[in-house]
């Protein structure tokens, strides 16, 4: 069992910047592939980043790719994702995930075991 806290979240303008963390705790010897995923009202929660054990491999939704770095730390069992250049239709409660295994082309909410609790960013216009 892992148990995941996201934090971070926030209010902030248009063209700023955020950065979330997601702090691993419980069964954290395997290793994870770390991801972060979002949901804004009345959308379905959709994938925005993910990161392997290594650090070597990151994958990008194209709406976040060239704006979001995310990036992990093992010795402190923490994934951050860096936010930048952000938008009004980023808005959304973004939520932390962890899966010992997933296909690149596999990046959804199903073929992720852990979850975060979610936290709220909101970017005004």
């Amino acid at each position: 069992q892992v148990l995941l806290v996201d934090v971070g979240g926030g209010l902030v303008q248009a063209g700023g910047s955020l950065r979330l963390s997601c702090a691993a705790s419980g069964r954290t010897d395997s290793r994870y592939v770390m991801g972060w995923f979002r949901q804004a009202p009345r959308k379905e929660r959709e994938f925005v980043a993910a990161v392997s054990w290594s650090g070597r491999s990151t994958y990008y939704s194209d709406s976040v790719k060239g704006r979001f770095t995310i990036s992990r730390d093992n010795a402190i069992n923490t994934v951050y994702l860096q936010m930048s250049s952000l938008k009004p239709e980023d808005t959304a409660v973004y939520y932390c995930a962890a899966t010992r295994s997933v296909r690149s082309d596999s990046m959804v909410e199903g073929s992720f075991d852990y979850w975060g609790q979610g936290t709220q960013v909101t970017v005004s216009s």
